[in-house]
């Protein structure tokens, strides 16, 4: 587990929506003003799971048992494979004839999903040379990777990450143009409402749209937006009447080296964010969030979302929208 230091950080963003940017930067600011965000990061590993094939039952529940009484060799096989990879655990599953299982790898700064797919037919071999298993293929949607899931949600994937920040009433006030309690219902209606009748695997405005600038900017797979997107905001008014405002993202995929990271574009952005490890880098991640979280939510309680988005958005598309609305006033 990783808690941030008190330091400040450059954000780069690559979008084509220029609301996005000016929205971060304002809750950047209410946030800066209210004494900073807090982050704490859990890496989980970055997983790869096969699917096996057994004649029944009992050959798969055995298979199951012999992964786990050698899974130390299995870790010195797989760990052969990149000296910057360790295998960390297993889950399994047995649906019918069939094996899943879910194996975990740290990667150091990478991504890993090459290091723990390499690692993981290594490790596949051996399984079916020792067992009756046969691999049917090397991911089995176990994994899960670059899906929406309720498994990466509950057990977590990559990086688990947790912002919160404690902003005076005042600053919501003046920064943000809201009360806390405006904040709140929003957060309660429709993040959380709002996605229970939808089943909505996120509760949450917008981490996907913060997440993929973040991504496009410094060399990510762009891929493992759809596992930014889950997690949950949360928000409290306090008894002196102070807003407390929170995110969790339980699965992000993220590397610091290996990938896009190298692109020289995304590695200049990189570097403009001064981070020492890809820990640090998912703090950042998971602050942006936060504050780009936060200001959505304000605009939508104030009722200036659309207004935003006329006044920042490309002048061809904000000409073109005055064109139709007048059309439409007119018939």
């Amino acid at each position: 587990m990783l808690e941030s230091r008190v330091k400040e950080y450059y954000t780069p963003l690559a979008t084509t929506e220029g609301a996005l940017v000016a929205s971060i930067s304002r809750g950047c600011k209410a946030t800066t003003e209210s004494g900073g965000i807090t982050v704490y990061v859990e890496n989980i590993g970055i997983t790869r799971g096969p699917v096996f094939k057994l004649k029944n039952l009992s050959e798969a529940m055995r298979s199951e048992i012999w992964i786990e009484k050698n899974f130390k060799n299995l870790a010195k096989l797989a760990e052969s494979t990149s000296s910057h990879l360790k295998l960390l655990k297993a889950d399994y599953k047995v649906v019918g004839r069939n094996l899943f299982v879910r194996f975990y790898f740290n990667t150091g700064d990478a991504m890993g999903m090459n290091m723990a797919t390499i690692a993981t037919e290594v490790m596949v071999k051996l399984i079916e040379q020792k067992t009756k298993a046969k691999c049917v293929s090397l991911s089995g949607n176990f994994c899960v990777d670059k899906k929406p899931s309720w498994l990466n949600f509950i057990l977590g994937r990559g990086k688990k990450v947790w912002a919160e920040c404690l902003l005076p009433k005042k600053v919501v006030t003046n920064v943000l143009k809201v009360t806390p309690e405006e904040i709140i219902e929003v957060v309660e209606k429709k993040c959380h409402l709002g996605s229970m009748i939808s089943g909505s695997l996120g509760y949450n405005s917008h981490f996907a749209n913060i997440a993929a600038a973040i991504f496009a900017a410094t060399g990510q797979d762009l891929a493992h937006v759809v596992e930014a997107s889950l997690g949950i905001t949360s928000a409290e008014v306090l008894e002196n009447g102070d807003l407390y405002f929170s995110i969790y993202l339980p699965s992000l995929i993220v590397g610091t080296v290996g990938g896009g990271t190298h692109l020289p574009a995304q590695q200049e952005a990189l570097k403009i964010m001064k981070v020492g490890s890809v820990l640090e880098y998912a703090m950042v991640v998971g602050a942006a969030i936060l504050a780009g979280e936060l200001s959505l939510i304000a605009s939508l309680a104030e009722g200036s979302l659309a207004k935003a988005h006329q006044r920042l958005g490309r002048k061809g598309q904000v000409d073109k929208m005055r064109k139709i609305s007048k059309r439409i006033l007119s018939s």
